[in-house]
């Protein structure tokens, strides 16, 4: 059948085929891909790449970026700068309550005022937290599908980015916050990925960091522990190819079951969690994840490195993963180097990634 569907000023016209896959398609700048599972159409939007001279919005979703002291805002606007960005503050984003976070309306407002800006051209969040969920029902997808741009952000932020993905198509980035280009030291493989994923659209291998770290350098910038990177730990092996979802784990665990969970067919899952999670709740809600509808259709797992207070090990990681009987057929690599340790990788929820979980593990994000 014919699909016609226009996003601004663009009027796009292609052809699903019987087998549910189309062509890309590429407009003034976004990138829009159809394909369909079982009898749904759906479309995928790119946003336009960053380039030297962009206008960044920082919004504050989650926590309020009052939370942020003066020495990483300092910071984070001089790499921002760095990166040939112009940076711009949102009116409602330094709101705090007794939640250290501000009212659904206003937290709305300036998400819909960075998307309908035509003068911003990419969204960071400030920080994470807790209850980005609480904006669901209140965002519009519409105008957001219609104002496709870079959103960048972690933890919290997964509820937004899968939802995105999920009721308007919009390909979101898992990288940084704001605040994480408030750190001090030890930013270049950060950078890196920022720079291969939101300012090109050229594949790119991820590669292990050569060290990482689990600090509160929030608190002491000059207080580091740098432990060396032994690699990636693979528990299956084997090869998949497929569309990118996922995040914090806990946080899309709260999408189970609602209206909001993204399509999982043909994909790959990116999971990761936060000191709070201790081996036995990732064991539950990786149970949880894999009881959804659809999860059968999940081609391969990819985690990031578990913070220390966790204290989930490679042998509790590998033990977990290895008594679920659904996954023993696809490949899953930990270790990596994207959640809450630092330095982080940036990849696009929505975007496809092949994986090579092999004696010389591999991935590739295709398109993003």
């Amino acid at each position: 059948p014919l699909v016609r569907t226009l996003i601004p000023q663009t009027r796009i016209d292609w052809v699903v085929s019987s087998v549910g896959r189309a062509s890309d398609l590429h407009s003034e700048g976004h990138g829009f891909e159809s394909y369909t599972t079982h009898k749904k159409v759906m479309m995928i939007i790119y946003p336009p790449k960053l380039k030297q001279g962009d206008t960044i919005a920082v919004i504050s979703p989650s926590r309020s970026f009052s939370i942020l002291s003066p020495e990483t805002q300092e910071i984070a606007n001089k790499r921002l700068s760095d990166l040939g960005l112009q940076v711009r503050f949102l009116p409602h984003l330094k709101e705090k309550d007794e939640f250290n976070s501000s009212s659904i309306e206003s937290r709305v407002n300036d998400l819909h005022q960075a998307f309908s800006d035509k003068t911003i051209h990419a969204i960071f969040t400030s920080i994470g937290g807790f209850n980005s969920n609480q904006l669901l029902r209140y965002l519009d997808w519409n105008l957001i599908q219609k104002n496709p741009k870079i959103f960048c952000g972690f933890s919290d932020i997964t509820a937004l980015q899968n939802v995105m993905l999920a009721k308007s198509g919009l390909v979101t980035y898992y990288g940084p916050h704001y605040s994480s280009f408030g750190q001090k030291s030890y930013m270049d493989y950060t950078l890196e990925y920022v720079s291969k994923c939101l300012f090109s659209d050229t594949p790119y291998d991820i590669t292990p960091s050569a060290q990482w770290s689990d600090d509160a350098w929030y608190l002491d910038q000059d207080k580091r522990t740098l432990r060396t990177n032994p690699g990636w730990q693979i528990i299956h092996e084997g090869n998949a190819e497929g569309r990118i979802v996922g995040g914090n784990l806990s946080t899309f665990s709260l999408l189970f079951g609602t209206e909001y969970m993204p399509d999982l067919t043909d994909s790959i899952f990116f999971l990761e969690d936060d000191e709070e999670s201790q081996a036995h709740h990732f064991d539950r809600m990786l149970q949880a994840l894999i009881h959804q509808p659809g999860f059968s259709n999940v081609r391969g797992i990819v985690i990031g490195r578990f913070q220390n207070a966790s204290k989930v090990t490679g042998e509790l990681l590998q033990k977990i993963i290895e008594t679920k009987k659904e996954l023993q057929h696809i490949p899953v690599l930990a270790q990596l180097d994207f959640g809450h340790t630092d330095p982080k990788i940036t990849f696009p929820i929505g975007g496809k990634a092949l994986i090579e979980a092999t004696s010389k593990p591999r991935i590739t994000v295709l398109e993003h």
